[in-house]
């Protein structure tokens, strides 16, 4: 019987090898092929990343039930990453999903398809070892107080397999170089607004935010549509701790009475209590814990109509309004805004997309084995997590790094905001749109409550098609209670979900069982929340980021001097003193250019295939064909929309957190 051999290696750091390599066929008939030496003359195989193919002769053994594979040590990497191994025989072809590393002379036993809950493994004690085996490699570590549970140290199969695309340092020279910005390196101070609007260039390209950020529509759409999408709130009485009256407040509600808005649903708030008492970087710097009120007017259009910047009304805490003098609304504007950056890049971005999903990642290895179906579920959406934040952490965001240099509150704002922000965020809340916008007050499917709010429109289509997806797999596999409750692996990971940080887990809230999951329901709200986390949250809150912030008056996470605590007339001269100088903009514009780049694929269509059941391999073909009607659909909605809103067009949606 002629055999033909595939071996794909797989594309991670050192992941090729020189060593020989053995394989056995055991079939279906209890028979088995000898062991042979898989091996082209002339040719270097096993490289990385690499296809190779080999042609063996034995006797017939049946169908290939399992495949057995091992190697010696020679060669210089001790390693080989083995992605899969596919088996043709006359009209058949058996896959072997290895996803493994190949360690010298271990034997390692796979079997067809490789997909089965541990209760009913073949294999149980490689299975077993196995996960001990990446429970040394991936270590919960708590890395300062009150932050999230992250890995101790990357590991070596979390690193980056090429380079280029993720060296922010490196890209960041070659962006200046390119763009000719390099007198932007010298410093100094801005002579005019319409200077600052001239430095971008082709290579850059210019950010949206240039012609927009005087406009208080725009202002509005910002809250709903921008990167920091989901903290407004319907407004049912207005807080005692602001001071507007209903007098205050007519002249913006195209003359219906207040009461009658509120009832109407057209008045929305921004409370961002949350940043009282926040450490700056230093004394010199501030950042405001504003409150705004927000009107949906008659066109339809999210508008402000008052910003108090901080918490408590005071005859030195104004409220601003649209009627002030016009660099004086402006200056609110953006020492709102400031604050409102603050929050999103610690909270919405950092600390509720890339921080929280890492420690799910980390338990998530330590618990699963390759060869559990929700593994292969999951495992696209972790794609180089750790290898980014890693990355990010150790030149973003450190001390005199990126966010000392351009935010205010800097790192020790920024931690101690994080460290706060995981008091309150749930999985069942937060981490589930639908009962998020509910508890807000927002959540609507025909647009008449807080119409123009595109992120939750668009969101909601990727929601459900996540959630459809992942109901039909779970399904696939437990479709009886029991089947969860006997799956160790399943419940492991489910207690290191919920186990307080201290007492080494993820410490996360709102993860929905009581000691144990016992009902797929559980599973589904749990697996769709991470997916959903992983690629739509991030997308919305990760791209938009060079639009908003390149342009440092439209969205200023820097600014110097005090906010206004007077309605006194300003100039532009006020509003260039506050901006950051030209080198922390050029700061500003490549580490954000670079942040909002894509690198990975598309949702949907994945890196690496970890599923090969035909059954699964169904489902994820439905949630690919779902997702294409969605990428539709969203492109008609954008030929009525001013602005488009594409951030969650399915095409330009990534698997995972990658940048």
């Amino acid at each position: 019987m002629d055999y033909v051999i595939i071996v794909k290696t797989g594309d991670r750091f050192l992941s090729g090898t020189d060593s020989t390599v053995h394989i056995v066929l055991h079939g279906s008939t209890g028979q088995a092929t000898k062991p042979v030496i898989l091996d082209n003359i002339f040719r270097d195989d096993f490289e990385q990343g690499a296809c190779d193919k080999f042609h063996i002769n034995d006797k017939d053994v049946g169908d290939i039930d399992w495949v057995e594979v091992w190697k010696d040590e020679f060669g210089v990497a001790a390693g080989w990453f083995v992605e899969r191994i596919t088996v043709e025989k006359k009209e058949k072809t058996f896959h072997f999903p290895i996803l493994r590393w190949i360690k010298a002379h271990a034997r390692y036993r796979i079997q067809h398809l490789d997909t089965c809950l541990p209760q009913n493994s073949r294999f149980p004690d490689q299975r077993g070892e196995e996960i001990e085996e990446k429970r040394k490699v991936y270590e919960f570590s708590v890395k300062g107080p009150g932050l999230p549970t992250q890995v101790k140290a990357i590991p070596d199969d979390e690193q980056f397999s090429f380079d280029y695309k993720w060296n922010i340092a490196k890209r960041k020279l070659k962006m200046i170089a390119d763009s000719k910005l390099q007198l932007l390196t010298q410093g100094g101070e801005w002579e005019g607004i319409q200077h600052l609007t001239k430095v971008f260039t082709n290579a850059f390209g210019e950010p949206l935010g240039c012609k927009r950020w005087s406009n208080d529509i725009f202002f509005g759409w910002q809250r709903i549509n921008s990167m920091n999408h989901s903290l407004i709130k319907l407004c049912t009485e207005i807080p005692k701790k602001m001071g507007v009256t209903d007098t205050m407040l007519q002249p913006f509600l195209e003359g219906w009475p207040l009461h009658q808005v509120i009832e109407a649903k057209r008045l929305f708030i921004v409370d961002l209590e949350i940043l009282q008492d926040l450490p700056c970087k230093s004394e010199e710097f501030v950042c405001p814990v504003p409150i705004a009120l927000f009107f949906v007017n008659g066109d339809g259009r999210l508008i402000p109509i008052a910003i108090q910047l901080f918490q408590q009304k005071a005859n030195d805490n104004p409220v601003f309004l649209p009627t002030d003098p016009p660099y004086t609304w402006m200056m609110a504007k953006m020492w709102y805004n400031l604050a409102d950056a603050s929050y999103h890049q610690s909270l919405t971005h950092l600390g509720y997309t890339h921080l929280i999903m890492e420690g799910v990642c980390v338990a998530f290895h330590r618990n699963l084995s390759q060869s559990h179906p929700l593994f292969k579920l999951l495992a696209p959406h972790f794609l180089y997590l750790i290898a980014i934040n890693t990355r990010g952490l150790e030149l973003l965001v450190a001390p005199n790094g990126w966010v000392d240099k351009t935010m205010n509150i800097g790192i020790k704002g920024m931690f101690n905001l994080i460290g706060r922000g995981l008091n309150q965020w749930r999985m069942d809340v937060h981490g589930t749109l639908p009962e998020d916008l509910k508890k807000r007050g927002v959540y609507c499917i025909n647009g008449k409550v807080l119409p123009g709010y595109f992120f939750r429109d668009d969101a909601l289509l990727l929601y459900d098609a996540i959630k459809n997806y992942v109901t039909k797999y779970v399904y696939l596999y437990y479709d009886c209670p029991e089947k969860i409750e006997k799956d160790w692996e399943i419940q492991n990971f489910g207690r290191e979900l919920t186990c307080s940080r201290e007492e080494g887990g993820c410490g996360i809230l709102g993860v929905p069982f009581d000691g144990k999951f016992d009902n797929p329901d559980q599973l589904i709200m749990v697996f769709t929340s991470i997916i959903y986390t992983c690629s739509v949250a991030h997308a919305s809150t990760n791209f938009p980021q060079y639009d908003e912030y390149a342009f440092p008056p439209n969205y200023p996470a820097s600014m110097k001097g005090m906010p206004p605590k007077n309605k006194g007339v300003l100039t532009e001269a006020h509003i260039l003193a506050t901006l950051p100088d030209k080198r922390t903009t050029l700061d500003i514009m490549t580490v954000t250019k670079i942040l909002s780049d894509r690198g990975t694929k598309s949702l949907g269509d994945f890196e690496v295939q970890y599923i090969f059941d035909p059954d699964a391999k169904k489902i994820v073909q439905q949630f690919r064909a779902e997702l294409k009607e969605i990428s539709m659909e969203i492109k008609r909605r954008n030929e009525h929309r001013n602005p488009k809103y594409e951030w969650l067009d399915p095409e330009v949606v990534p698997n995972s957190i990658s940048i």
